[in-house]
């Protein structure tokens, strides 16, 4: 197909090249006809979002909360109204539930800190799975170490997906808390929310959800979701680097203790003790990324102008495309559920190493992702170092997808000359 496929089925027609016009990555001379597949591990922005950061940076650079000179009024406005924005768009019952961070790992770092080694201790149970990121297992294993708390894992099946069969089996009056990935990065899995956490608040248990796969592809709503910890990262939705956002319900803000400490996050300061502002200014110390959470509001803008329900389809649409057209490769392997899942599919050919596909396709302008994803438990449980991992998002278009099937064919064709 061209790249004149639609994303958007209205009397206002988007298409591909629409959206992709408005992405100065893919306009640049060395970047033309590269087909980008790696947005699992970080999307391209558009100009909308460069545009936000840069006006920051040149207009009206200042400290938010802290002057009240125009330009650090206006800094303060605008990093506020980005806050409203996250609310809004992933469904949270106020802005004051929104806190500011560098991505997915450090918010389950505060809710790790803020809240576990407060409030878990020993024999406390935290319930994980086998396919998280370590970004969302490293923090639990330390806040346990520290507190005493005991990790309990569900697996997976051959599939691809939980099995929750175990997770019900591991439940019990000693879960504090479940922690889940809302979309597996390697496996492409999307496991029961709904059933986890209702399950969860029935034992009295809590329940993170890392949504950092999950939130620039389908919409997410934490409120019908009823989560009580939501943590995605701001440049795998077309968001600046270093930004990112924590959602957690207030009243569990209200008794988290702070991280971080210093200027802006008190309310009052003595001689040995301080007091903290409110949520969710107490989270916030020092200076924060004004241009990464304004440029995070301006790539949900964008976001919004496209809609997340179009982009979802589209994404889904390009999954299923190419989960067909990778089956017909001869001694390929896919890893994860073939149908209901994210945009990114893992998968091996033959004894290629994932390393030498990905240098292979590099050298015929495809970007593609290799390694272990930062899951080494996935790994561990397929039995392989590595997977090579095709990921897409608004910009990719089935005739990228051809090409890059086509050249899965030479790559099996070269490499087995030399085994």
């Amino acid at each position: 197909m061209s790249g004149a496929e639609t994303i958007l089925k209205s009397k206002n027609r988007i298409t591909i090249d629409n959206v992709r016009e408005q992405f100065p990555f893919f306009q640049q001379p060395q970047n033309r006809g590269l087909i980008y597949l790696d947005s699992a591990a970080t999307a391209q922005r558009p100009q909308q979002v460069l545009d936000a950061w840069q006006e920051f940076n040149v207009l009206y650079n200042a400290n938010s909360h802290r002057g009240a000179y125009k330009i650090a009024e206006r800094a303060t406005d605008e990093y506020e109204r980005a806050r409203a924005k996250v609310a809004d768009f992933i469904g949270a019952a106020s802005p004051e539930e929104i806190v500011f961070v560098r991505g997915a790992t450090e918010a389950v770092n505060f809710a790790a800190y803020g809240w576990g080694l407060h409030n878990l201790k020993a024999g406390d149970e935290i319930i994980i799975t086998e396919m998280e990121h370590h970004s969302n297992l490293i923090p639990w294993q330390m806040a346990a170490q520290k507190t005493g708390a005991v990790l309990k894992f569900v697996g997976f099946d051959e599939t691809g997906m939980l099995n929750m069969p175990q997770f019900y089996d591991l439940l019990s009056p000693k879960t504090r808390l479940i922690t889940v990935t809302h979309m597996s990065n390697v496996l492409g899995t999307i496991p029961d929310l709904a059933a986890i956490i209702k399950a969860a608040h029935a034992t009295g248990a809590l329940v993170l959800v890392d949504g950092a796969q999950s939130v620039p592809h389908i919409p997410v709503n934490v409120v019908e979701l009823d989560a009580d910890f939501y943590v995605f990262s701001g440049h795998k939705v077309l968001g600046p680097m270093g930004s990112g956002a924590l959602y957690a319900r207030r009243e569990i803000l209200e008794k988290m203790e702070p991280v971080f400490f210093g200027g802006s996050m008190i309310s009052d300061v003595d001689y040995t003790h301080s007091t903290w502002n409110d949520i969710p200014w107490k989270f916030e110390a020092g200076t924060q990324n004004l241009p990464g959470a304004i440029g995070l509001g301006a790539a949900i803008d964008f976001i919004n102008k496209i809609g997340i329900g179009n982009i979802h389809r589209h994404d889904r649409d390009l999954t299923d495309y190419a989960l067909a057209g990778m089956q017909g490769i001869k001694d390929l392997r896919i890893y994860g559920p073939m149908h209901n899942r994210g945009p990114v599919i893992s998968f091996s050919l033959g004894a290629i190493h994932p390393h030498d596909l990905a240098t292979f396709l590099d050298s015929r302008n495809i970007a593609i992702r290799s390694g272990h994803h930062c899951a080494k438990l996935i790994m561990k449980r397929l039995r392989v170092p590595a997977t090579a991992r095709a990921s897409f998002y608004l910009y990719n278009t089935k005739s990228e997808i051809d090409e890059f099937i086509h050249n899965l064919e030479n790559a099996r064709e070269y490499f087995s000359k030399w085994n």
